[in-house]
């Protein structure tokens, strides 16, 4: 069976493995994101995850920007080693295969769209919320990547134009309000504490939440309208017709997805943008690597 190889690179995490055109996994690998030398990193993960097999058709990349489709580098915020890296090119010769590259939300997005909770969906928006907050939009089949291939990047989206300044110099965008670590912030800035022997992150603040702690809760549902504000502005500019959050706050579930759906029931007003059916995501950590996958398939056959 002809197969892909698809990577997925992020501040964490190197993962790769090889994927049919059904999209099964014939192997896979995982690897810390070491401070420097990435690269040899990455070359030992391939090596290892095409150990063996039939030398794949083509590499598909899914990388934390921001990035540069037109040069292939990227610079991840969380990765210093890496500016202006030219990751397509790097891979590309690595391998000696087709390789293309995407963003890590984008892949998100394109992966739940074959595979997950985006199946069957004309017009899609991919968000992921963990660390930041990063999205990727799929339209009829095919992703929106923007001219330099940073389009989607609806954490940095307005939500409130008198809001808090935001790390990346604007304000008031969405992930100051919705991101794991802000969530925990604000609700620390307002009395909240965590049990004792607990990290103050998202993830205690989701368990505090659903108990029913009411600093936490109150968090939750500040971040669900600034998510709520995202939504409705993407769906009113581009018709998206379904929404799909991953990432690791959406692990939160109730205490995130129940005060979304009332916040997008209030903000949101013309039909088609009440309409959107928003699901948490299918496949987890997985889709990244399944975007990925798509990606260099649809990209071989474009090649041919």
């Amino acid at each position: 069976m002809s197969r892909v190889l698809a990577i997925d690179i992020g501040g964490t995490k190197l993962a790769a493995a090889l994927v049919g055109e059904d999209g099964s996994v014939a192997a896979s690998a995982i690897r810390p994101t070491p401070r420097t030398d990435v690269m040899a990193t990455l070359a030992g993960l391939i090596d290892e995850v095409k150990d063996g097999g039939p030398a794949p058709r083509a590499v598909g990349i899914g990388c934390a920007g921001p990035l540069d489709l037109t040069s292939g580098t990227v610079s991840p915020v969380n990765m210093p080693s890496w500016r202006g890296f030219p990751l397509r090119d790097e891979v590309r010769e690595l391998t000696g295969l087709p390789t293309v590259l995407a963003g890590d939300a984008q892949c998100f997005a394109l992966g739940e769209h074959w595979l997950g909770s985006g199946r069957g969906s004309s017009a899609l928006l991919g968000i992921v919320v963990s660390t930041g907050i990063g999205g990727g939009l799929v339209i009829d089949g095919v992703p929106l990547l923007g001219p330099t291939g940073n389009a989607g990047h609806v954490g940095h989206m307005t939500v409130d134009p008198y809001g808090e300044r935001c790390e990346c110099g604007g304000r008031g965008c969405a992930e100051r309000y919705a991101s794991g670590p802000n969530l925990a912030r604000w609700a620390q800035d307002n009395g909240w504490k965590a049990p004792a022997g607990e990290f103050a992150d998202a993830r205690t603040l989701a368990t505090d939440a659903t108990a029913g702690e009411p600093v936490a809760v109150a968090a939750f549902e500040r971040g669900a309208r600034a998510l709520a504000a995202v939504i409705a502005s993407t769906a009113a500019a581009t018709e998206v017709t379904r929404v799909v959050i991953g990432g690791g706050v959406s692990g939160a579930g109730p205490v995130l997805f129940e005060p979304l759906e009332r916040a997008l029931d209030d903000v949101a007003g013309l039909a088609f943008v009440r309409s959107v059916d928003v699901q948490p995501t299918m496949l987890g950590v997985r889709a990244g690597l399944a975007g990925a996958a798509k990606l260099a398939w649809d990209y071989s056959q474009q090649s041919r």
